[in-house]
């Protein structure tokens, strides 16, 4: 993988997106948008893909809606050649498709472990050989993929969405010294995401006694939709979005024990809130629901629109900048504790 890899997205790029009919998705898509880009929308939910291909197209891109369950890998990979036929060679390919259950690992089933892997790890890995098998015939286009802040660091309750991303993110790894190898100038990144104000807690299947939520702090998905697609345009090694998700994995790295004990209290009782759950609530884990639900969940009051971290991460001249001044002003620092007159 050479150094060259990242492009501009304007008018002219092909972007796929799946799970674009809601969430994260569907604020990727609204960006790509307004940047006039060209966009394969690829999820289950018919009527949010008809949303999104309209929001698309009246922001300026052009759109083509696709139902597919990314689970299916001969769909994916018939996707990907209608796209091509229809909108272009595929520039970017944006791994986001997910689902997960909210569950005590003794009360869930083989089959939900199954249905949330196949999504959320091997729809993913079916999206990526669908775009290796192009981008590499031409030498260039990147890969981006969805990951999260529980990719390296587990919590209660979603152990089926945890081992998922730990598996991308693995995967991820193992690609990426492939193309390093092939000095290839196909790209991949990896986007680590915090909590997110996104409408799957309305429809997750859950066994919790209370209603489901995003472990504060929440974040919009349009932040997340501006790390995605700043990361298809510098492709970084990855990128993690927000100060939660970076102290998140520095715990996991430096005292994994202490984060064991503190999320098996803090992170179970923050998935929760606001009184016991609707026990006929339906879910989307093995058919989609019908409406279009957009990109935002239940928690606006409470979630944050901008990450300063983000903004850090995203402009690396003033990110280097404020770290030497950082040094030098400790540098400074000790010298003077350590001058003569110290005592």
């Amino acid at each position: 993988m050479r150094s060259d890899t990242g492009r501009p997205i304007g008018a002219g790029t092909v972007v796929v997106v799946t799970g674009a009919s809601a969430g994260v998705g569907r604020a990727v898509v609204r960006a790509l948008g307004s940047r006039g880009a060209s966009v394969g929308l690829l999820a289950r939910g018919a009527d949010g893909l008809e949303g999104a291909r309209r929001e698309v197209e009246s922001a300026g891109g052009r759109a083509l809606a696709l139902i597919v369950d990314v689970a299916d890998a001969s769909a994916v990979e018939e996707a990907a050649s209608r796209i091509e036929t229809e909108l272009g060679p595929i520039d970017v390919w944006i791994n986001n498709a997910m689902t997960s259950v909210y569950s005590p690992v003794h009360q869930m089933t083989a089959d939900e472990y199954r249905r949330v892997t196949e999504v959320t790890y091997l729809g993913a890995v079916h999206g990526t050989i669908s775009a290796l098998r192009r981008m590499r015939q031409r030498d260039a286009g990147v890969i981006v993929q969805v990951g999260s802040a529980l990719a390296y660091r587990s919590i209660p309750l979603q152990s089926a969405y945890c081992a998922a991303k730990h598996a991308l993110r693995g995967f991820t790894e193992s690609l990426r010294t492939e193309l390093i190898h092939e000095q290839s100038g196909v790209g991949v990144t990896i986007v680590h995401l915090p909590a997110l104000n996104t409408p799957q807690f309305g429809w997750v299947r859950s066994r919790l006694p209370r209603k489901a939520q995003p472990v504060p702090p929440i974040f919009q998905p349009e932040v997340a939709a501006a790390a995605i697609v700043w990361a298809a345009e510098h492709v970084p090694r990855e990128l993690d979005v927000g100060a939660p998700t970076v102290l998140a994995i520095l715990g996991e790295k430096l005292a994994p024990g202490l984060m064991d004990r503190y999320l098996a209290s803090a992170a179970w009782n923050g998935q929760m809130y606001n009184g016991p759950r609707d026990p006929d609530q339906p879910d989307n884990l093995l058919q989609p629901l019908p409406g279009d639900r957009g990109a935002r969940g239940a928690f606006d009051a409470r979630a944050r629109d901008w990450s300063p971290h983000l903004w850090l991460a995203t402009h690396p001249l003033v990110y280097r900048g404020l770290a030497v001044g950082l040094g030098l002003a400790a540098v400074v620092w000790t010298a003077r504790r350590s001058g003569p007159n110290s005592s």
